[in-house]
Parts: structure tokens; sequence; C-alpha cells
């Protein structure tokens, strides 16, 4: 993509806005091999061809700047949205009796499963929410490499029977369980923005997540959900048997965590504040030499041709 978008951005003297998720030397905790340097290499070389980068989060904006040292003024921060009317239709197939008997507590996770997640952190903090709730069942739903290795630790553990492991999901499902949950969690160990995080509070589901990356600037501590210390599996079971203990303290926040993603998190206002952002992009070049390069050379003579037979 780095390549094409470069050859386009030259090819048409167009500027070049790109959006960063997530950077290599973030999801590793730094560069430890040449697979690893070589693609941080490339997501460099990309942001310096860039014109604007749009990230999703201060936090990513800070990892930006600081691994590709680019200037404050080249960054723009817009969050990911949600539609929360795509978690309103439940799975007429799926029961909850599939997943969990009528006395047991669900704990949802559903996401990737990858180290950088922190699955293995609610594994750990399992033991400390059973001993006060023996019925508690943890469901953890997606897919990924990191799969065997948690498998193994729920069994070593002796909570495998505490544990389902739902592989993929549809999203009908998904809404289902999120409606039957008692809780989501979200013990993420690096998260550039938490997207995960914005669809269980559309779907009102009460959240607990780690006190890191995006995530942090989602959500506020007792205002619209729960934060633990990232990585710090008895923080992460105090929030959640927080929730277990007090449902109405899990009512309060899911409503107040709905009212936020609708209002600050809809995509009819993230669409306005990236239109936005391209517009001033496109002003700014229309003041510079390619612009009259892009206008008098073969593209511009293209898009005259279009003109005159639209």
């Amino acid at each position: 993509m780095a390549y094409a978008a470069r050859a386009i951005k030259h090819a048409g003297r167009l500027p070049l806005v790109v959006t960063i998720h997530a950077t290599e030397f973030g999801r590793n905790n730094g560069l430890h091999n040449d697979t690893q340097r070589h693609i941080s290499d490339i997501e460099w070389w990309l942001t310096y061809e860039a014109w604007r980068v749009i990230c999703c989060s201060h936090f990513m904006e800070d990892e930006v700047r600081r691994v590709f040292q680019l200037p404050q003024d080249k960054i723009a921060v817009i969050p990911n949205g949600v539609d929360a009317g795509n978690f309103k239709t439940a799975s007429k197939r799926a029961r909850r009796s599939d997943y969990a008997a009528p006395d047991e507590k669900i704990i949802f996770y559903v996401g990737r499963l990858v180290q950088e997640k922190g699955v293995q952190v609610l594994l750990d903090a399992a033991p400390e929410i059973l001993a006060q709730y023996p019925q508690a069942k943890f469901i953890i739903a997606g897919k990924g490499p990191f799969l065997d290795a948690l498998k193994r630790q729920a069994s070593v553990m002796g909570i495998a029977n505490r544990v389902y492991f739902t592989g993929y999901i549809p999203d009908e499902v998904r809404n289902s369980l999120y409606s039957w949950a008692d809780v989501a969690v979200f013990p993420s160990l690096y998260e550039p923005f938490g997207i995960v995080v914005l669809e269980a509070m559309a779907a009102r589901t009460p959240v607990v997540v780690s006190d890191c990356g995006g995530i942090s600037e989602i959500v506020r501590h007792g205002i619209d959900g729960l934060k633990a210390q990232t990585g710090n599996s008895h923080s992460l079971a105090q929030n959640i048997l927080a929730l277990l203990r007090q449902p109405q303290l899990g009512e309060y926040l899911r409503d107040a965590a709905y009212r936020k993603v609708t209002e600050e998190f809809n995509w009819k206002a993230i669409a306005h504040q990236t239109a936005s952002v391209y517009r001033e992009v496109w002003e700014a070049h229309r003041s510079t030499p390619w612009s009259a390069e892009r206008h008098n050379g073969i593209f511009g003579r293209f898009n005259r041709l279009l003109a005159r037979y639209s």
C-alpha cells in the first residue's frame, strides 16, 4: 500500500493523507529483528511522504511522533466510531444455555487472541473471581495465534471448566453474548484505540478495561466504565468483582457509556472531522506548484475531459 500511495501521489501531483492505526514498534514493544525493522522503515517512509497523518487517539499521536519523529502540526487525531444500531440485532438461533447455565455470571471477552490483548491476564485474574463467584463463566470469543497457549494456561490453572473458548462468532451471536454478559472485559497490554470497547458500550454492556493506550481516552473510571492497572491481574479481578457485586453500578455505567458512544463516537461526527482535515489539506495544496502542474498535466486534461461529458 505504501508504494502504491507514493506512486499515485507523485504521478498525480496529489497530496497524500494516511491513517496510522498502530506501528510495528508499538505492536512488538520495540524492533527485535530485521523483518520488524523493515516494516517500521516502510511505515516511517509512508508518514514522511504524507501531507497529513491521521491517528485514532492521542496515545497513537504520541507514539508516531516518538517513533517517526513527526512534527505535531503534521498529525490530526480523529477517533474511530461505531453505529449503535448494529448491536440491536441478536441471533435468533443462539441460546444463553448454549454458553452458560442460568445461575452463571458471564464475563465476556471478544477480540483477537494475541498476546498484546492481555487475555492471559484475565485468566490469571480468574481464581480470585471464582473464589467469590464459583459459578462465574469466562467466555472468550475470537481466534488468533495465542489460542493454544491460552487453552494450556486455563488447563494448567485448573479453570478449564470455567472458561469457554468459542472461536469465531458471527455478529448476531456477539450481540446476544453482549446482552447476556454481566461484564465485558478488555485487558489489553497495548491498544492504539480499542474499537471493541466502543462496541461493548454501544451494546449497553458494562466494561472493565486496562488503563492503557487509546482505551484510557475512551473510558472514564467510575463514570462510564472501570479501569484496571495494565497487566495487573489483582486490579483486574477487583474491578470485575465490583460489577458482579453491584449490578446497579453496572446499569449506571452502561447507560452513561451508551450516551457517550452515540454522542461522541457516531460516524456522522467523525466523518465531519475527517472531511475537515481533507479540506484543509486540499486548500493548502492549491497554493503549491503541484496544483498548477496537475491542472496543466495529463491528470488535469483527463479531469477536464470527464467534466465535459459528465
